[in-house]
């Protein structure tokens, strides 16, 4: 299973997730407001590489991060 990480501000312990794709991340977490809120905004990086496209297959180790947009310096 992928392990899904929530940094900065998403205050939500990390979690495990049979996905296959990351397309397939969104409806994982449709049902919990808090994280689909964050999807919309939030980068997303895949084994501590930022991705610009959704179009990835997922491995069963893959560890995915959301990056909340922060403002500071």
């Amino acid at each position: 299973m992928a392990r899904i990480e929530f940094l900065g501000p998403i205050n939500k312990e990390p979690v495990e997730i049979d996905i296959t794709h990351l397309t397939q991340l969104k409806s994982c977490f449709q049902n919990d407001p808090e994280v689909s809120e964050w999807l919309k905004t939030s980068a997303i990086a895949v084994n501590d590489q930022l991705i610009s496209n959704l179009n990835l297959s997922i491995g069963k180790n893959d560890k995915i991060s959301l990056l909340p947009p922060v403002c500071g310096g």
